[in-house]
């Protein structure tokens, strides 16, 4: 079992940067794959950026290759998400996810542990 809890959205304008955390409790973060998914209203949940557990293998979604940068701190049980040059159909809840493998996938049916989500908007 993990707990997520993700923070650091806000609003910012676009082109400019945020950089999102994703707090997992308990010992075994490590052993997990991990997601940064958004869902825009009226929109499906899609993924974002996907990271494998020991972090060598990432997967980025086309809309944010070269400006958005996943990554994580396993001794800290921390996930993040840096976002630059930010547009305004960036807008979304984002959510990180964990999935009980060391591999990343795009589906979000084969998370099984969610954060809260936290509000990023972007204006114009």
């Amino acid at each position: 079992q993990v707990q997520l809890v993700e923070s650091g959205g806000g609003l910012v304008q676009a082109g400019g940067s945020l950089r999102l955390s994703c707090a997992a409790s308990g010992r075994t973060f490590i052993n997990y794959a991990m997601g940064w998914f958004r869902q825009a209203p009226g929109k499906e949940r899609e993924i974002v950026a996907g990271i494998s557990s020991i972090g060598g293998r990432t997967y980025y979604e086309d809309s944010v290759k070269g400006r958005f940068t996943i990554s994580r701190d396993n001794a800290k049980n921390t996930l993040y998400l840096q976002m630059n040059s930010l547009k305004p159909e960036d807008t979304a809840v984002y959510y990180c996810a964990g999935r009980t493998s060391t591999v990343v996938t795009t589906s979000a049916g084969l998370y099984a542990y969610w954060g809260q989500g936290t509000q990023v908007t972007v204006s114009s």
